[in-house]
């Protein structure tokens, strides 16, 4: 098992760190690989290659919470264009105008605190 320096979360973590959204490549699957691990689901392998995205995608699946307290807000499936699906929020717009099909471009939020930076999506215009 990795230690905590070199674990694939922390790789991830620190490319969000540096406003980049890294994912991993298996070579023998020919398929990206998300979330980080240490063996390609594909294949088993342990031969994994960091990439980092263009931060591009599309929406693939939405809904929208409304929790007990506070404002509604959206969770989406995001479809990256180098080949895997995440999940995330699509922000500056209103929770209920994301739409499944529309452009979307990567951006980190900075929760402040302990709490790690988190990638989350905003609508991609002319993209």
């Amino acid at each position: 098992m990795p230690d905590q320096q070199t674990s694939p979360l922390n790789t991830y973590l620190d490319h969000l760190g540096k406003n980049e959204l890294a994912y991993q490549f298996s070579p023998e699957a020919g398929r990206a690989v998300f979330y980080p691990r240490v063996l390609c689901p594909f294949t088993g392998s342990d031969k994994l290659e960091w990439r980092i995205s263009k931060g591009l995608g599309t929406v693939y699946a939405t809904t929208v919470v409304h929790p007990a307290e506070g404002k509604p807000f959206n969770v989406a499936l995001i479809d990256c264009d180098e080949g895997f699906r995440m999940m995330s929020r699509v922000e500056d717009i209103p929770p209920e105008q994301v739409r499944i099909g529309q452009r979307v471009r990567f951006r980190v939020h900075q929760p402040g605190g302990d709490e790690p930076p988190c990638p989350v999506f905003t609508p991609a215009e002319g993209a």
